[in-house]
């Protein structure tokens, strides 16, 4: 698939710091890419970078098929963008604002700034300087949107927004999904990218240490198992269940109905079998959220990657295992 942007050894340097070193990034047209890490892991850099409100000091960036130095004026009408540190502010009512931006940012079809201030409940015609986080953060999302850019570029979109307007929000960027349109979005809520991200890159120290589809970031080959076991004691389930290959943090407890929780690292057939030999009242089994999968990500960082997760070294430069915050 054609690709809106592809990022080849891009490099930011401060310094002595790298802010972002060897990054390759690939992010299909018509799709939505998330870009999750810690603090100081290089996700807002490589967002300026790719809009030309920095320089890289070295590598390659195409946006759009354009390299952001060269494509001006004309490559930025065809991308929305939201800061991860929105300022808004002055005496400007919340129309005029979007209005004039409107002016900058290109078509913007009749009617469409109130249908998005509608759907993200918001008042046009309070001034900028009287509205809360949230509330400058909706007239954020809304300049984005309007114009129905080719690409969205989408730095932690959803802070300060309450849970319906984050619901609404993911809403939107299905929709823009559907009509073809790009979505680059970094977040700090897992859970958001879970919902909507077909791709995820995770970043650390200005490196990609994983990547692949959300489904395979989810680490398949881990499950968490809860069941309840009649007719046993406590004692002669946990001797039981102990030996089970891949069974770990196991915990045996209660009664009259014995409550069973383990997690299980590969293949759960034969937990499943060393069940079926008891009397088993109820038996739940899940898969790890993307926030768990991540954790397990940079902590195991080495070992073998599931089916679709590209992994890489995440030692800096010197050898030492880096400090996430």
């Amino acid at each position: 698939m054609t690709a809106a942007i592809e990022v080849r050894n891009l490099a930011k340097q401060y310094g002595s710091n790298w802010a972002v070193r060897d990054l390759k990034l690939h992010v299909a047209s018509g799709s939505v890419f998330g870009l999750i890490g810690p603090n100081g892991a290089g996700k807002t850099t490589t967002l300026r970078v790719l809009l030309d409100i920095i320089r890289p000091t070295s590598g390659t960036a195409l946006v759009l098929g354009v390299p952001p130095r060269a494509g001006g004026p004309a490559l930025r009408r065809r991308i929305g963008y939201i800061p991860g540190e929105l300022r808004l502010d002055g005496r400007v009512r919340g129309r005029q604002l979007l209005q004039h931006l409107a002016l900058i940012s290109g078509s913007v079809k009749p009617g469409a700034i109130d249908e998005l201030a509608e759907r993200l409940c918001v008042d046009l015609t309070r001034p900028v300087h009287a509205l809360s986080k949230g509330n400058k953060q909706k007239l954020g999302l809304i300049q984005a949107f309007m114009h129905q850019p080719e690409l969205l570029i989408l730095d932690e979109p959803t802070s300060g927004l309450d849970p319906l307007v984050q619901r609404e929000f993911l809403v939107m960027v299905r929709e823009a999904r559907e009509a073809g349109q790009t979505v680059l979005l970094s977040s700090h809520v897992l859970s958001e990218i879970q919902q909507i991200a077909d791709e995820v890159a995770v970043l650390s120290n200005g490196s990609v240490v994983a990547e692949g589809a959300v489904a395979a970031l989810r680490l398949g080959q881990i499950r968490h198992v809860q069941a309840g076991v009649d007719g046993e004691s406590v004692d002669a389930i946990r001797s039981r269940l102990s030996g089970v290959p891949g069974v770990r943090d196991l915990q045996v407890f209660g009664e009259n109905t014995v409550r069973v929780r383990a997690t299980i690292d590969g293949n759960i057939d034969p937990l499943i079998k060393a069940l079926a030999s008891l009397t088993v009242t109820d038996l739940v089994i899940e898969e790890p959220d993307l926030e768990e999968s991540v954790l397990q990500l940079y902590g195991e960082v080495g070992s073998a990657s599931p089916p679709g997760v590209v992994k890489t070294s995440m030692s800096t430069a010197d050898g030492r295992r880096p400090r996430h915050e």
